[in-house]
């Protein structure tokens, strides 16, 4: 590994649409492709692509860790540190392998379709179950509260029977908003109710612990579980809700999913608005996961103005060999 060549190339890429949440509109996603070339020729790659509004590393810091490879701090940059673990793991052809995914070598996996914000998701919904999807998480705390509420009736009825909807509220609400939501919850198709308060918030731990106690839909950890710290206090409090796990933000993802299997915790995994790069790498630790299978949180594409750097293209399952299908080495090009 000593003959490594490494190379780097930073990215800013528009949204095909502004991707609204509770907390902001996103219009542009930033990151870091990185490239990794052994004496044999053979390529590796990664993606780093970290979201400073979860505390997490500026762009600046991320690309002077790229400038200083390989001596770059690890902890300082934990997705450059992904990244470069990912890319190593194209090398050698070697990602640890949990034990009894051996035998996925072309296995499916269910997608939940993601929906725009207010009423526009409950005409995506329609045409998203057209499409034969049965899984869907909608962005809500956007607009005034009472509001969706009406929506996710409205939402609820365009479904088939059978359907699950997935509510993402990326820490909009104070306590009473989340228990009114959590009420109107418990007899709809609610899968489960996804970062209801701000995490950083005083008290937000003691707060999701209480709500998760007190209502029968469950709760999902998001924001709450930027990085590995996050994941062992969870853990560590007994946390039985969802773990929503984004691999592309961890600096570990091996380490982390292994701590989860070992714990039989309920586990979700999600797209971080990536590109091809990070989703393939990600996707590859969801068919390696071998506790239960849940829908997959990566119906968001295409998303990007240059459907070049677009992951898999969004269906109600994805095959594990239309991930190892795709083809990194356009998308790099297109960077020069």
């Amino acid at each position: 590994m000593d003959s490594l060549r490494f190379a780097y190339r930073r990215y800013r890429l528009a949204f095909r649409q502004p991707v609204r949440t509770a907390r902001t509109v996103w219009t542009e996603r930033e990151g870091l492709i990185v490239r990794l070339e052994n004496a044999d020729g053979r390529v590796g790659w990664g993606e780093a692509a970290p979201v400073p509004a979860f505390g997490m590393e500026r762009m600046e810091t991320l690309e002077a860790g790229a400038r200083a490879w390989p001596n770059f701090d690890p902890s300082a940059v934990p997705t450059l540190a992904n990244a470069v673990a990912s890319a190593r793991a194209d090398l050698e052809r070697g990602q640890a392998i949990l034990p009894g995914s051996e035998g996925k070598a072309d296995s499916a996996l269910p997608v939940a379709a993601l929906l725009p914000a207010g009423r526009a998701g409950v005409k995506a919904a329609a045409d998203r179950a057209e499409a034969g999807f049965r899984t869907f998480k909608w962005k809500v705390g956007v607009e005034a509260w009472r509001d969706e509420m009406v929506l996710l009736d409205d939402l609820c009825a365009a479904l088939p029977d059978g359907s699950k909807v997935r509510l993402d509220a990326n820490g909009a609400w104070d306590r009473r908003v989340a228990e009114r939501w959590l009420e109107r919850c418990a007899d709809r198709p609610v899968e489960f109710l996804e970062q209801p308060v701000d995490w950083a918030s005083p008290g937000a731990d003691d707060l999701l612990a209480g709500l998760a106690a007190d209502y029968p839909t469950p709760i999902a950890l998001d924001e709450s579980l930027v990085g590995l710290n996050d994941l062992e206090r969870w853990l560590g409090n007994g946390w039985e809700g969802v773990f929503v796990i984004k691999p592309s933000l961890l600096s570990d993802p091996n380490g982390a999913l292994t701590r989860l299997a070992a714990a039989k915790r309920s586990v979700v995994f999600s797209s971080s608005l990536e590109t091809a790069v990070g989703a393939r790498a990600a996707l590859r630790h969801a068919f390696r996961w071998t506790g239960e299978p849940a829908a997959l949180g990566f119906g968001v594409w295409p998303i990007f103005s240059e459907r070049q750097f677009d992951g898999p293209a969004a269906a109600p399952f994805i095959r594990r060999s239309d991930v190892e299908r795709m083809d990194i080495e356009p998308l790099w090009n297109a960077l020069n």
